[in-house]
């Protein structure tokens, strides 16, 4: 039977997953379009989303290049919202500056339940290995929604396995498939 199907994706969760497999890997060297549609299979893809925030381009200008590329490919997938969010700076004992993201999570998991409660969707699949989201999926397959999580073996939360109904490692070889190629 054909399912409707949402895809939220925790970009900066997905960035640290992508580090674990090889330091030199990047989300902007990564087929999200090909990747989501052999993902989905048969399924009715309602919508992607995308979670991440804007890298500061006075700190490091090569790599904000490359992420103004890789948010342009997705804004011109169908179907595909890019959201994005703050970067707010810290600091640490140090005294030594750092960048947080604030409200991705949030705002993933806000559309993930008001989707699930406006019944836009039969199985939603979150790319995240997040604990903090094993809540959510509790709440969303209490609306009878399934829920598939995506991520990867060295940052996946238990508890998230645990809630989830479906569970899929991206290892090496996944990565390297779905490698980015200019069309």
């Amino acid at each position: 039977m054909v399912k409707r199907v949402s895809v939220y994706i925790d970009g900066a969760n997905f960035v640290y997953g992508l580090k674990t497999l090889n330091q030199k890997y990047s989300d902007y060297h990564f087929d999200f379009e090909s990747f989501i549609k052999k993902t989905i299979g048969k399924n009715d893809l309602i919508d992607i989303f995308y979670y991440n925030a804007s890298l500061k381009q006075a700190i490091n200008p090569r790599r904000f290049k490359e992420q103004q590329k890789l948010l342009s490919r997705l804004r011109k997938i169908i179907k595909c919202n890019v959201v994005l969010c703050k970067r707010q700076k810290r600091f640490n004992k140090n005294d030594e500056e750092y960048y947080t993201i604030k409200g991705d999570d949030i705002n993933l998991a806000l559309d993930m339940l008001n989707d699930a409660w406006e019944n836009k969707y039969d199985k939603a699949i979150l790319i995240s290995g997040d604990g903090d989201f094993a809540p959510l999926l509790k709440y969303v397959k209490n609306k009878n929604k399934k829920v598939e999580v995506i991520s990867f073996d060295e940052i996946a939360s238990k508890n998230l396995i645990n809630e989830a109904d479906r569970f899929i490692f991206i290892n090496k070889k996944t990565a390297n498939k779905f490698f980015w190629r200019e069309k």
